[in-house]
């Protein structure tokens, strides 16, 4: 059986410019990572990467 390896861990998704979810996604990311919440620092990182529709604006 083939063994497949992947480079871990991956880099943290970028959020899109002006979506208002990615923006409170990469907050909490941050606020998880400065505690020490590396389980949901991989939760935000995963919805960063789901989340690829429906960017919500900020109001301007």
């Amino acid at each position: 059986m083939e063994e497949i390896l992947e480079n871990l861990p991956r880099p943290w998704p970028a959020p899109r410019p002006g979506c208002k979810r990615c923006a409170n996604l990469t907050q909490e990311r941050a606020q998880a990572h400065s505690v020490g919440d590396g389980s949901r620092v991989v939760d935000c990182n995963v919805l960063i990467r789901r989340h690829t529709e429906d960017h919500v604006s900020a109001p301007s």
